[in-house]
């Protein structure tokens, strides 16, 4: 039976006050930015104030190597943390962004390890991914975007969708196809740098929640060939591992937002009364709040059962593929019926519970549709079983 240490604990109870204290009561600012039609994200100076906090606390840094300034805490410390972030629905992410950390730091080389890693493990740097392709969302491998090598330089052309934090970036990772080899096969990462001649942001595109996603153009991008991240034609494992760490860590934010819908949902139940009768004594809301508290628990204990094995080194793409669906639809569900029991006010702008509703109804669809994963743990089941 897997047990959190006192050290774990205490770090998630420090992050819980945080969250509490720091964070919560900026929700309605975010709220109303949400309304207006702007991005549902902290104002630049609301985002310093709440990075200074964390660096009082030691909130920093969390799964960075000690080399680099950081607590290297495994991933079942880090669990706790998730969840607690994501009880509230303002955007903040304790520094640096966990997934693109563990991918530098499985290939890079030393150059690039002084030139990006370390400033970004330090918080100082900020990076994106590009992988998703117009005609190849959920489906990596099918990706053409390609670079070419042009003496010792490469050249790269395509297009690429979906791109979080792009005008922040300092360096996006690209994947591409190097080689003819087929699916997985011949795709490599590289890194570029913002303000790359040929490199462009295309539009933003406006998502569900006040959310930003970006479109890229690749146009004869020529960058040095110490840009290659990792082995040519072997970008996929890594690429791999880093969509691993975010299942993982998506699963951890779909039970901080099922436990935030549940408080409420029990908060008013227990308050409203229609029909000379409390919410809570109607057999319907009992049943949604007993679906609810069982699923977290199971989804809690799928979710820390993973991130035990990935510490001791175990492949655990089934496992982050079973967190991810099932974190997402748990929270989905219970977040409806959150807003259900709200009634008219479940739905109002005014409450969080929108906005998570939103939230999670993007997470279904990115790394990797639930349909996807679906496949993909069948598919695996059944080639155990030869």
């Amino acid at each position: 039976m897997f047990e959190l240490s006192e050290e774990h604990r205490m770090l998630q109870d420090l992050v819980a006050k945080f969250i509490d204290r720091d964070v919560m009561p900026l929700e309605k600012a975010v709220l109303a930015r949400e309304m207006s039609g702007q991005k549902s994200a902290l104002s630049a100076e609301e985002e310093e104030v709440l990075l200074g906090k964390c660096r009082e606390l030691g909130l920093w840094g969390l799964d960075v190597p000690e080399e680099f300034g950081g607590a290297n805490l495994p991933t079942v410390a880090l669990i706790g943390v998730y969840e607690e972030q994501a009880r509230t629905c303002v955007p903040f992410t304790f520094p640096p962004d966990s997934p693109n950390l563990h991918m530098l730091m499985a290939v890079c080389n030393p150059e690039q390890r002084k030139k990006y890693l370390e400033p970004y493990a330090r918080g100082e740097a900020q990076s994106a991914i590009a992988i998703s392709e117009p005609g190849a969302g959920g489906d990596p491998a099918g990706m053409i975007t390609r670079a070419v090598k042009n003496g010792d330089d490469w050249v790269i052309n395509g297009r690429k969708i979906w791109v979080s934090r792009v005008p922040q970036a300092d360096f996006v990772i690209v994947m591409a196809r190097t080689g003819e080899g087929k699916r997985h096969e011949g795709v490599t990462a590289f890194i570029v740098e913002r303000g790359t001649k040929g490199f462009n942001i295309e539009r933003e595109i406006p998502m569900l929640g006040g959310q930003r996603t970006y479109e890229l153009t690749f146009d004869d991008c020529r960058i040095p060939g110490s840009q290659l991240l990792g082995q040519e034609g072997r970008g996929f494992a890594p690429m791999q591992l880093r969509l691993t760490v975010r299942r993982l860590q998506i699963g951890a934010w779909c039970i901080g937002m099922t436990r935030r819908a549940l408080d409420m949902m029990i908060e008013h139940a227990k308050q409203r009364v229609t029909f000379g009768q409390r919410l809570a004594d109607r057999q319907a809301i009992q049943w949604w709040i007993a679906e609810a508290a069982m699923k977290i628990h199971a989804c809690r204990l799928m979710v820390y059962d993973a991130a035990a094995k990935s510490d001791a080194g175990k492949d655990v793409r089934t496992e982050a593929s079973m967190v991810k669906l099932y974190g997402t639809e748990m929270a989905t569900e219970t977040i409806d019926h959150a807003m259900q029991t709200f009634g008219a006010m479940g739905v109002a702008k005014e409450l969080p519970l929108q906005l998570m509703a939103q939230k999670v109804r993007t997470m279904r669809v990115y790394e990797g549709p639930s349909e996807v994963h679906r496949m993909v743990i069948a598919r695996r089941l059944l080639q155990d079983r030869r």
